[in-house]
Order: structure tokens, then C-alpha cells, then sequence
């Protein structure tokens, strides 16, 4: 039980550790853009479209 906890523990920092990395990432490149980036569903569209030009909901449809 207290190899789980350990790991369990160890995956949540490095969890952490990656969304602090991200979060450093996405002000380097909103500093250096002039503009913020789309965050959740708004970021999703915006990285589907800028593949093909074609939004989710289109590549769906087919």
C-alpha cells in the first residue's frame, strides 16, 4: 500500500511539473505572438483547423 502511495505521489508531481513547463511554454510564445492562445475547447478547434482548415465537426462529417 505504500509503493501506491509513493507512486501515486510521484505521478502527481510530475503531473504538476509538466503543467508548470506547459503554462512556462504557452507565456513564451503568447510574449513573443502579442496575443494570448485559445485555452480548452477554443484550443482545440484552433489546433484541428490549423492541420487541413477543416474543423472537428467537419472531419466528423466526412
Amino acid at each position: 500500500m505504500e509503493d501506491e502511495r509513493k507512486s501515486s505521489k510521484a505521478g502527481e508531481r510530475a503531473a504538476e511539473d509538466l503543467r508548470e513547463a506547459t503554462a512556462k511554454e504557452e507565456a513564451k510564445t503568447e510574449s513573443k505572438t502579442g496575443h494570448d492562445l485559445a485555452k480548452g475547447a477554443d484550443r482545440f478547434e484552433e489546433r484541428s483547423k490549423s492541420s487541413d482548415g477543416k474543423s472537428a465537426e467537419e472531419k466528423q462529417k466526412g
